[in-house]
This record gives structure tokens, sequence and C-alpha cells, in this order.
């Protein structure tokens, strides 16, 4: 099953108040960036979150689901209302997500 737009439109509007939030579409999902590296992302209509260790901190009682058969398991981020602590969960977990790969020419 694929993600909604609405559902993307919905979490991109929570996190509407960090600068630096993008998304790619990908294979009828959406990988989420914030200041360039991959943070998360929406897989069937599931707001998933890098199991860094500020997310676990943050989030100790998240389940851990897979994105997709055969990938890692990441942190389903069920309080998704709450921007505030959206916010504070991205930034404390920014300094923990590899940098963005450079493109080759």
């Amino acid at each position: 099953m694929a993600s909604t737009k609405e559902y993307l439109d919905y979490i991109t509007e929570q996190l509407g108040d960090l600068d630096g939030i993008s998304y790619r579409a990908m294979m009828g999902e959406y990988i989420l960036y914030y200041q360039g590296r991959v943070f998360g992302g929406i897989y069937d209509n599931r707001f998933l979150i890098k199991p860094t260790a500020s997310a676990k901190a943050l989030m100790p009682d998240a389940p851990l689901e897979s994105p997709y058969d055969g990938a890692k398991e990441m942190l389903l981020c069920e309080n998704i209302d709450d921007r505030e602590f959206l916010a504070e969960l991205l930034n404390a977990m920014v300094d923990e997500l590899p940098a963005p790969k450079k493109k080759g020419k």
C-alpha cells in the first residue's frame, strides 16, 4: 500500500517550524530530509524515524517497525500532532545523522 500525499502534507505541515525539511518520492513512499540528512520516511502512511540514540531516548516506548520487507527497522513516531515534540526530536537527532553524500559530476 502506498502512502497518500495527504498524509505527507500533514507530516510536513507539522514539521513546518523547522527550516530545511524536504522530501523525495520513492516507489509510492516518501523519504524525509532535515538539513539535507535523511531522518526517516513515510511508509504505508506510517511516520518512521531512524533509530538514533536521541530518538530512542525521546521515544523510549516507540515500537520498531520495518518500512518494507528486508529493510532495517525504524521507530514508529505516533506523536505526530505535537509540533513542539517533533521539532525537539529532529533537532536532537540531526547531529547523529550521516552527512549528505556528495554527488559525482
